[in-house]
């Protein structure tokens, strides 16, 4: 989540953008079928969630079902992006690259110095082993405001100096970039949560404010690698959000997409304030 009041309804486009994939005029049936055949042919990536009915972050997961879940997806991605490297999650980079997935590995940073500890040594640890093609480290630590910009800065080099032939990067909304730039000069790769919705952008301008987003953050790279993107253009329940965004949103570039929704969990109704569960393209039944 990036929700901030002072950025709600700030945007202000002239337009609506022309999307890559025209929707207006498609029926639900030929809508479908357009987001089945272009997920069929792998978007880029998803951010994957493990848990099922009843768990919680924190749970012990087995690799088991880590598998099957990461299973389901391999045939619609070509990246993984992780959380967390302890409690489980430390399976799914490995089992990702038994399945020929790219990886974006995240170690889960908090309040917690032990438990940072712990997410750093075993990010390092799956980077040495060759399990991580991008390591992440924190994900909107500074959102939370859970470290400080140098905290944080000194968990960035420590692992940079750990795996110098590893890219690391950290995830957090784009404004995050643009205010801390040391932050992003401190990264090979920018990771940058661009989420039109947490600012009340309609669905039908959230690319053209989307690509605002991460145009700005790529204003702050200095010659960094890349940057890749998670995306949060809608959070109406049902099919018709994640159908229409998959045509509009897919080609467009480097974006992880939010994955499988465990059972109990609710999507929410889309306001601004909302406490909202996990969410993705799979509903609760594990089908698209």
């Amino acid at each position: 989540m990036s929700y901030r009041s002072e950025r709600f309804l700030r945007y202000h486009g002239e337009s609506v953008p022309s999307l890559p994939y025209p929707i207006d005029d498609r029926s639900p049936v030929e809508l479908r079928d357009l987001f089945l055949e272009i997920l069929h042919n792998k978007v880029h990536g998803f951010c994957f969630s493990m848990y099922e009915e009843g768990q919680q972050p924190g749970d012990l997961i087995p690799e088991a079902q880590v598998r099957r879940r990461l299973q389901l997806l391999q045939r619609h991605a070509h990246w993984i992006r992780s959380f967390s490297c302890i409690e489980g999650n430390e399976n799914v980079p490995k089992v990702a690259r038994e399945l020929g997935m790219n990886t974006l590995v995240g170690a889960w940073l908090g309040k917690d110095k032990e438990k940072n500890r712990q997410e750093i040594k075993a990010l390092i640890d799956l980077a040495r082993q060759g399990y991580v093609d991008i390591a992440a480290v924190g994900n909107e630590v500074l959102y939370r405001k859970d470290l400080s910009e140098d905290e944080l800065l000194q968990y960035i080099d420590t692992v940079k100096q750990a795996i110098p032939e590893v890219q690391v990067g950290y995830v957090d909304a784009y404004y995050e970039f643009v205010q801390r730039p040391s932050i992003a000069a401190a990264c090979d790769v920018i990771l940058t949560n661009c989420y039109p919705f947490w600012e009340g952008t309609s669905f039908e301008t959230s690319l053209d404010h989307m690509k605002q987003m991460y145009g700005q953050a790529r204003e702050k790279q200095a010659g960094q690698v890349g940057a890749q993107a998670s995306a949060l253009p809608c959070l109406q329940p049902g099919m018709p959000c994640s159908i229409s965004s998959i045509p509009s949103y897919g080609p467009w570039t480097r974006i992880s997409r939010f994955s499988i929704s465990p059972p109990s969990t609710s999507p929410g109704k889309r306001v601004p304030k909302v406490k909202s569960g996990p969410f993705g393209e799979y509903g609760i039944s594990t089908e698209i």
